[in-house]
């Protein structure tokens, strides 16, 4: 944290305009050396060229944060050069030959967690918005960059310190008259919390959602139009479309933005027995890709009777080909026909419902969990519903403290905040101890 580090903080490849940053206790004065131009008012960009050996490098653009004020916390320097391979490099080489380090990756977002500029939900929602493919991936990322998965993790540990710091407040001063807030009230605010915690857990499969997308299955028997189907979502001839049975033999996939979420459409050979030792592989893979998906899209013809159907909760059935008739078994399905195309709005409106169970809820993604933050709470979970059986039977009071520590350096995991001293802190601040 002492060194000051630099790096190109522009995508990799040509542009009209490269970004190079620095930050640390150097920023100042390396870009001082090199620059021609006088950065005197901080976040006043100025025109001028950077130099080396009076050799002119470009002809750039720069401004300079004074610490606290920056994104780091840290002095920063920043310069806007022509966007090519060859000159943000050249400059990178400069700013590393006058004694700063290359950065590691994610370093700048880190020294900001590090210097409190931001928590660690924060810090990982900078990378949720680089990498959002949808419009609805990107309001949540910047919401919770916002704070709102931190405001709510910041509840919950508070709620949690309160009722540690009166219940340690019982246990570690018994001169002070304080009384023991237990059985039934202690018992229904160690259950609010974790009803809180329940419905932050219920949003890790919507947050896989909207930052991985729907694995999307297009599944069925040759010539019931898979392959249409995948090039009418996506939009272009992605697949080979034929009559005859087995064109498709490996998996396509594409991926497209359907309502604010990304499907990652894949398009399988048709279910079929067969001699062909090569379509019998695509088949194979199929059934692979079945069992693992996120959502199938059954396809049937629309024309022909429906099979004894087994339907799974995430399979949705579709009757292609309407345009050549629609036999009586489909007419309280979904209907699309790729040759007129018809069905597809009834169609995403479908797929939306069985990815979040109706697309009201699309709205209202300003809190959704990743892997991370769902083991957190889930260990946080797990030990507010020890805590909570213990008052039950009656256990040790202490125990059900060591419970609801634990509950409470899982939480703090979520934020990168696990910090004891805080519980003494609120027994003096609430209790008064000492007086």
């Amino acid at each position: 944290m002492t060194d000051t580090i630099a790096a190109i903080s522009s995508p990799f490849g040509e542009g009209a305009i490269g970004v190079l940053r620095l930050s640390g206790p150097q920023s100042h004065t390396i870009l001082a050396k090199l620059f021609s131009g006088k950065t005197t008012e901080p976040r006043k960009l100025v025109h001028g060229q950077l130099t080396k050996n009076n050799q002119v490098l470009d002809d750039v653009l720069a401004t300079t944060f004074t610490a606290p004020r920056s994104y780091t916390g840290e002095d920063m320097a920043e310069i806007y050069c022509h966007g090519g391979l060859l000159v943000t490099r050249r400059l990178l080489d400069a700013l590393l030959a006058e004694g700063a380090r290359l950065a590691e990756p994610g370093e700048f977002s880190y020294r900001s967690f590090s210097n409190g500029k931001m928590d660690l939900t924060q810090a990982e929602a900078v990378m949720d918005i680089i990498q959002a493919q949808t419009d609805l991936a990107l309001r949540a990322s910047q919401q919770q960059l916002s704070g709102a998965l931190g405001s709510a993790m910041s509840q919950l540990r508070e709620q949690l310190l309160q009722i540690l710091a009166h219940l340690e407040a019982y246990i570690d001063f018994p001169d002070e008259d304080i009384a023991p807030e237990t059985g039934q009230l202690f018992l229904q605010r160690i259950e609010a919390v974790n009803r809180d915690i329940s419905k932050l857990l219920a949003t890790a499969d919507r947050g896989r959602i909207l930052r991985e997308g729907v694995r999307t299955v297009i599944y069925g028997e040759p010539n019931v139009g898979k392959s249409s189907l995948l090039n009418a979502l996506s939009g272009f001839d992605r697949a080979i479309v034929s009559s005859s049975p087995g064109t498709t033999r490996d998996i396509i996939e594409e991926s497209v933005n359907l309502g604010g979420i990304r499907l990652i459409l894949m398009d399988t050979a048709g279910i079929r027995e067969t001699q062909d030792e090569i379509e019998q592989q695509g088949v194979a893979r199929s059934h692979r890709a079945h069992d693992t998906a996120d959502l199938i899209l059954e396809i049937h013809a629309a024309n022909l009777p429906s099979p004894n159907l087994e339907v799974s909760k995430n399979t949705l059935l579709v009757a292609n080909k309407a345009d050549l008739g629609v036999h009586p078994d489909w007419e309280n399905h979904l209907q699309v026909s790729c040759l007129t195309n018809t069905g597809f709005y009834s169609l995403e409106r479908a797929i939306l419902g069985k990815v979040f169970g109706g697309g009201a809820q699309l709205e209202n993604a300003s809190v959704a969990i990743n892997a991370r933050h769902q083991n957190c709470l889930s260990r946080a979970h797990a030990a507010c519903e020890a805590a909570r059986l213990g008052l039950l039977e009656n256990i040790e009071i202490a125990l059900v403290s060591i419970e609801l520590h634990a509950a409470l350096d899982a939480i703090g995991e979520v934020m990168g905040k696990v910090e004891s001293d805080d519980i003494l802190g609120e027994i003096f601040a609430t209790f008064c101890i000492g007086k």
